[in-house]
């Protein structure tokens, strides 16, 4: 009888132990979409961010990008680790502190060509006082802070 109950517990606990990484892209709970459905290329083309339409669109790493026109999808697509935020679009200054938080795509600066996004406009003030030593922080915890 207990290996029985073993044999059906067990792939329940393995599924758990899955379930507790997060994905590489932050996408909230009711999207499958990266940096809050902006487009990413615009933050560098634009100096700001732009919302994303849904029709110029592709899927890297498990999420959906949206670019504001069929140009940017394009430099997306020849380059995506280029555009895609550090971390995954997750808090930067969180992943630096060694765990996760939503990154907003209001919230945002780049440094040495990437593209930073952060919770809120008090943590990224913090982010800001001390990019160069968080960036060196957040980089040695990424990607062991999804497990």
């Amino acid at each position: 009888m207990n290996r029985l109950i073993a044999l059906i517990v067990a792939p329940w606990l393995l599924a758990g132990v899955a379930w507790a990484s997060e994905p590489p892209v932050y996408t909230g709970l009711l999207s499958n979409t990266g940096a809050g459905g902006y487009d990413t290329v615009s933050y560098f083309e634009r100096g700001e961010p732009a919302k994303g339409s849904s029709q110029y669109t592709t899927e890297y790493q498990g999420a959906t990008w949206r670019f504001t026109n069929a140009e940017n999808l394009a430099q997306f697509k020849a380059n995506p680790d280029r555009f895609v935020p550090a971390y995954g679009g997750y808090c930067a200054w969180a992943v630096s502190q060694g765990y996760l938080a939503k990154g907003d795509p209001k919230h945002w600066s780049i440094r040495e060509g990437r593209l930073f996004l952060n919770y809120n406009q008090s943590v990224q003030e913090s982010w800001l006082e001390n990019t160069d030593e968080l960036i060196t922080q957040a980089d040695a915890n990424w990607p062991a802070v999804l497990k």
